[in-house]
């Protein structure tokens, strides 16, 4: 969307406004092709051989080095799906290299808790295909996600739409106030 392969979508990188609603941060590893701007709803041409990303979100094209372009970016959102589901990456190992392995050889398995509806779960199948040109998403780009987990939601109108959960306004007083006991002493490193 909008010409630019974002490769770093994690929990980390999503922001939540005063409004409720959701903001990307941390661009720092993205890339933009500006030919792409004219036809926004094909995939982006621009390719990148660099290894880029966090570990547990990385695309398996990202890790064999054969280049990738946008459709990295639908993998990176399976595993972020998967992750708010279930509350762990699906192909984490015990050290970055396993999870590389993991990513690359392993099957995808949903764990039998919590529990999670089948269409969640096709949603997410569909985009950990290892294969990026057979990825959910990789032919049209953001018109491909039309499947049934969104039926619903009404993305022409979605930022006027109040989100599920607006967060309480944040004062630095109410931080202070809560930790403000002399039982909790802080140390400085």
């Amino acid at each position: 969307m909008m010409g630019i392969i974002y490769r770093d979508l994690k929990p980390e990188n999503v922001l939540v406004r005063a409004n409720g609603h959701i903001m990307l941060t941390d661009f720092d590893l993205s890339l933009k092709d500006d030919n792409s701007i004219s036809k926004p709803q094909l995939p982006i041409k621009v390719r990148s051989t660099s290894f880029v990303g966090t570990h547990e979100y990385v695309a398996p094209e990202i890790i064999s080095g054969e280049g990738h372009g946008n459709v990295v970016d639908w993998w990176t959102l399976g595993i972020f799906i998967f992750e708010l589901l279930y509350g762990v990456t699906p192909f984490k190992g015990v050290d970055h290299e396993l999870t590389l392995g993991n990513i690359v050889a392993r099957a995808l398995e949903f764990h039998k808790e919590p529990s999670v509806s089948g269409t969640a779960k096709d949603l997410i199948t569909r985009l950990l295909i290892k294969d990026p040109r057979r990825r959910m998403g990789s032919t049209m780009g953001a018109t491909a996600i039309k499947h049934h987990f969104f039926s619903g939601v009404n993305w022409a109108l979605l930022r006027c739409t109040t989100p599920p959960y607006v967060p309480r306004p944040f004062s630095y007083r109410d931080f202070i106030a809560a930790d403000n006991t002399a039982d909790n002493a802080v140390e400085y490193y």
